[in-house]
């Protein structure tokens, strides 16, 4: 990213405002038993905050920003060695094995493009009428975000729009900005949207599920879809709907439909041996990460005491990645060398930075810090402390990616609520978190779809304002509702 003044000046302020803190007299200085260690972890939080927020460096060299100063301090009591310990072992959580392991899946799909046949099957099923296809593109991206990355599948599905949109008006002789708009937003609310219903579709979820474990509260496969998938479900009609609204000015006949899907059936031509075993390989991995629970308490009960879900299913994702690395088709593998740079290895440096963000503050005494001192909201009802977490969230992903949001955002909501509606407000939180839709940077699936050339900022903005309004309610609503029932 080229550096202006205004990321130059985030540069300089991140490790500035960290030195602030540990060098002022402020009450985080010395807390109780604590000592400075609070003000330690509140100028780390603070520097990352920054950077995160304004992009000065690249994201991922922000999360590294803990193995390079946590070392040197006591967070984790006296001593170089507990300290390095402490911020080295987030980083090898088993939630980033987990989402590395779903990554291999996904881009073995993507060397056969079998995510490319899902799609099309879905959209084929709900139908070639303009409003039927329009949600069919939604629903088949949200499909394939759920096992894939919201990045990952922007970049996969953007192309089928294009192509459809091509087909479209090839077929009319014109342009067709409204409906072309339509879908390329499609694209990017089904993939932003999607990803929250399962561990594996979107950093948030995974960045959640580990900081619940490193909480104690152990959230399996199944209970997280649980909550996720009827979420996703409830607002995909309501993203629909205002897409339609978009799309409806210039939308084409019916028969123009039949036909781009058609020829998009023609390109990829026959289902071939290397989509089935990919295909036979993840619905076993999604098999077993279903009954991740069952499978850990038989496990324990054989002598594994104390074994997380989460190790069950991140050695279920690595062991079918690997699988597929040695799965010979035709002479190559099922998931060859070449496609591993389809990984988004930056994110698996990024979520291991997050949970080493969340692991101090909690290390330091910050967060007990931080709940003394937002009493007042931890008392309040606990309906308005999901909302004012969902609103606050989807906000501030407005302008910091996701991810990066979700980092800061999730240690500091812990010691904020009332400790007995925390989960609740942390999955409303991270589900917002991904509903972003109004601006180009807010997700990277937005900053995709936005170099179509049919998409422009004030049309981003009135179509996505109150579907984030409608996200973030949604959210707290359903979060306040199912996170109780389910866990």
């Amino acid at each position: 990213m080229p550096r202006t003044g205004r990321t130059w000046v985030a540069f300089f302020a991140g490790p500035v405002a960290f030195a602030a803190l540990l060098l002022l007299d402020t009450p985080l200085a010395h807390w109780g038993e604590y000592g400075a260690r609070p003000a330690f972890a509140a100028g780390l939080t603070l520097w990352m905050a920054i950077w995160w927020i304004s992009e000065a460096v690249p994201i991922q060299w922000t999360a590294c920003v803990p193995l390079l100063v946590l070392p040197l301090s006591n967070v984790y009591g006296d001593g170089f060695g507990a300290n390095l310990s402490g911020a080295l072992l987030p980083y090898v959580d088993p939630y980033i094995f987990l989402f590395l392991g779903g990554m291999g899946i996904a881009a073995a799909m993507q060397q056969w493009n079998l995510h490319r046949r899902i799609a099309l099957a879905v959209m084929r099923i709900v139908g070639t009428d303009p409003r039927r296809l329009l949600f069919g593109l939604l629903l088949a991206t949200a499909s394939v975000s759920l096992w894939i990355s919201n990045t990952a599948t922007a970049a996969m599905m953007f192309p089928i729009g294009l192509a459809v949109i091509a087909e479209f008006e090839r077929e009319t002789g014109r342009r067709l900005a409204h409906y072309g708009a339509a879908l390329m937003l499609a694209v990017a609310y089904g993939s932003n949207v999607g990803g929250i219903g399962t561990k594996i579709g979107t950093v948030p979820s995974a960045q959640l599920s580990g900081f619940l474990a490193q909480r104690g509260t152990d959230v399996s496969f199944l209970e997280f879809m649980a909550i996720g998938m009827p979420f996703v479900a409830l607002f995909l009609p309501v993203a629909w709907l205002a897409l339609w609204r978009v799309g409806r000015a210039d939308a084409p006949g019916p028969e123009v439909g039949r036909i781009a899907l058609a020829r998009e059936d023609a390109r990829l031509g026959r289902l071939q041996r290397g989509e089935r075993v990919v295909g036979a390989v993840f619905l076993a991995a999604a098999t077993l990460w279903i009954l991740g629970k069952p499978i850990t308490d038989a496990l324990r009960a054989h002598g594994f005491e104390g074994l997380a879900t989460a190790k069950v299913e991140a050695s279920i994702a690595m062991l079918a990645s690997l699988l597929l690395l040695l799965w010979r088709v035709g002479g190559r593998p099922a998931l060859a060398p070449a496609s591993l740079r389809f990984i988004q290895w930056q994110t698996l440096v990024l979520l291991g930075g997050g949970f080493s963000l969340a692991a101090a503050i909690e290390a330091s005494g910050l967060s007990h810090w931080m709940g003394a001192q937002l009493a007042a909201l931890a008392g309040s009802a606990p309906l308005l402390q999901i909302t004012a977490a969902s609103f606050t969230t989807v906000t501030l992903s407005a302008f910091a990616s996701n991810a990066a949001t979700v980092a800061v955002l999730l240690p500091v909501l812990a010691g904020s609520v009332s400790p007995e509606h925390v989960t609740s407000v942390l999955f409303a939180a991270t589900f917002a978190a991904s509903c972003d839709f109004a601006l180009p940077a807010g997700t990277p699936p937005n900053a995709i779809v936005f170099g179509s050339g049919y998409l422009t900022i004030p049309l981003m903005v009135r179509t996505g304002v109150p579907l984030d309004a409608a996200a973030a309610l949604l959210a707290a609503l359903w979060c306040w509702i199912a996170v109780p029932l389910f866990l």
